[in-house]
């Protein structure tokens, strides 16, 4: 058994028979139904869902055995399912919240346990925290309930309950899903072997749009690549749109919380583009107003949007456990983070990457624009804005000297620009008197070190890229 157990920026994950055991999960599970107790409610129910890795189902069973043994009513998936619709699924039922199997974009050989509290987004560090200290009390010889699976649905405590209809009808009230469906357009889609498959499809399938979807099978190996929507590995979803000429597309992570599109030439969207692309489409095109809430890890051009359209600006530490409980404060507009996951008013303080995809399409179809237009006609607005991420990994064992190393560090000049701050909230931040920036960050979930940056030139970017790695030592 793992000596310890932390959530991080989005629950905890850990490898495959090696921590992430049926052990830990059920520890994992009583600690949710001791939360649930402690805070009067136990008696709402909670959703029970899961991804298409590797026994995600087992351990999915293995949660809802645990939490039917602890009294409170189980709403068990009875398929794979993407985090947004097992979030709202949450809002439908009036749950105290949801446990979901899955381990997002790690690699094949990780999976994780996520708790959805009653408002359907990430778990905040408070209510982490709390779980955190009743999984230190379990591990430490804490009673673990059991109840059989046949037992508990025998017993009406597991009840299996599928989340996608209710979530579709939603989805279909977000946006004019006709209005897309009879623009002619074809889309290229990537679901990465992961459980946002079919969703697209189901969306827009009857009129004259056309969905042509790849890896959209359930290989828990996730063949040749891992399932993060991200340029490098989307290069199969790039020929692809290049092959069939596709007008867009599409690639969502392992649980379809997050979105990564490419261009009609097949060249990669990144996350900074699509936030401010999406900002601009709920502000200028939809008409609507309302905060928006950015990551530190994410693009100033909502800064400038913001100016543009008197609308307020707020940014938090990196994590949808900082941006949904903000979001709900300000009842945002749209909230947004550098790894492709956006939230949005009206739906679920939540990441979503199926419903960002569709706002993107619907962006394209109402100005009549290829995504590369729409880019061009953001830039016209904000000034140009290139980004990039690049990701090292380290051994577990450096993770302290790498930080006392950043600690320390207090360069006057990057890339012979002036350093105007250096900002410690979430990693390493360096803001550059041109307005670049620069942020060295390690993750919160695996032995990787990120390093991130904002300019007006793509040589720029790649300069202050290799100055990041200079700065860490790697």
């Amino acid at each position: 058994m793992a000596p310890t157990i932390k959530f991080g920026t989005d629950g905890w994950r850990g490898i495959i028979a090696e921590d992430f055991t049926f052990e830990n999960v059920r520890v994992c599970a009583q600690a949710v139904a001791n939360y649930l107790h402690a805070h009067g409610i136990n008696s709402q129910g909670l959703l029970i869902g899961y991804d298409t890795r590797f026994a995600s189902e087992d351990f999915a069973d293995a949660v809802a055995e645990v939490i039917a043994a602890n009294g409170i009513k189980v709403y068990l998936n009875p398929k794979e399912a993407p985090t947004p619709v097992i979030s709202y699924a949450i809002v439908v039922k009036r749950a105290a919240g949801a446990v979901i199997i899955t381990a997002s974009h790690n690699p094949a050989i990780w999976n994780g346990f996520k708790y959805k509290p009653e408002y359907a987004g990430s778990a905040s560090p408070e209510v982490t925290t709390e779980l955190e200290g009743y999984i230190e009390q379990i591990l430490a010889g804490g009673e673990i309930k059991r109840l059989p699976l046949s037992d508990g649905l025998e017993q009406g405590l597991i009840e299996y309950y599928d989340p996608a209809p209710v979530y579709l009808s939603h989805i279909a009230e977000m946006v004019n899903l006709e209005r897309i469906r009879q623009a002619g357009l074809k889309i290229a889609v990537d679901s990465m072997y992961g459980s946002g498959a079919g969703y697209f499809n189901e969306l827009l399938t009857g009129g004259s749009t056309e969905v042509i979807e790849i890896n959209s099978e359930r290989n828990p190996l996730f063949p040749g690549v891992r399932p993060e929507p991200i340029a490098q590995n989307l290069t199969k979803l790039s020929e692809m749109v290049r092959e069939i000429k596709a007008d867009i597309g599409l690639a969502t992570d392992g649980d379809a919380d997050r979105i990564g599109p490419l261009d009609e030439n097949g060249f990669f969207i990144t996350p900074l583009q699509v936030f401010a692309l999406l900002a601009l489409y709920l502000l200028e095109v939809r008409g609507e107003r309302g905060a928006i809430v950015k990551s530190i890890t994410t693009t100033d051009m909502v800064y400038r949007l913001g100016e543009l359209f008197s609308v307020p600006v707020y940014e938090t530490l990196v994590g949808f456990k900082y941006l949904g409980p903000l979001m709900i404060a300000e009842n945002a507009l749209i909230g947004g983070e550098e790894s492709g996951g956006f939230g949005f008013r009206g739906h679920i303080p939540e990441r979503d990457g199926i419903l960002a995809g569709l706002y993107l399409l619907d962006l394209m179809v109402r100005m009549d624009k290829k995504p590369s237009e729409l880019i061009e006609y953001l830039y016209e607005k904000v000034g140009p804005h290139y980004y990039e991420r690049t990701d090292l990994n380290f051994p577990s064992e450096k993770r302290e000297a790498i930080v006392q190393r950043l600690d320390q560090l207090k360069p006057g000049q990057i890339d012979n620009t002036e350093v105007a701050s250096i900002d410690t909230s979430d990693g390493f931040r360096f803001r550059l008197s041109d307005g670049s920036w620069l942020l060295i960050r390690l993750s919160g979930t695996e032995p990787l070190l990120r390093i991130y940056a904002e300019s007006d030139s793509p040589a720029h970017v790649e300069r202050l890229l290799e100055a990041g790695k200079e700065l860490a030592g790697i």
